[in-house]
């Protein structure tokens, strides 16, 4: 378990065009990071992260600013997607439901 200290903010299911693997668009803050968005994918290890405030700075430079570990963040998002999706319901319906494992 990640100890990042997490609140999600706001978060959406996206479908990824027609066959592509849909996956979470997810707004929430970090503690000592700010607001950050994620997108996390159903299969292990598939997180992208990025930092909001250098995303409107247009910095998406790799190792040059806005590089997160979104391994490190994954442990942390998928317990607290869960817990906000419980809370306040999921917008992933019909084949796209949350998958039961």
């Amino acid at each position: 378990m990640s100890d990042l200290n997490i609140k999600i903010k706001k978060a959406s299911w996206h479908r990824n065009g027609v066959c592509g693997e849909g996956f979470y668009a997810i707004i929430f803050e970090e503690k000592k990071e700010g607001l950050m968005i994620a997108s996390l994918f159903d299969e292990p290890g598939c997180c992208a992260v990025y930092s909001i405030l250098k995303l409107q700075e247009e910095n998406i430079e790799f190792a040059m600013g806005n590089s997160w570990r979104g391994d490190v963040y994954e442990d942390a998002l998928r317990p607290a997607l869960k817990k906000f999706l419980e809370e306040k319901g999921s917008n992933r319906i019909g084949p796209f439901a949350i998958p039961q494992k």
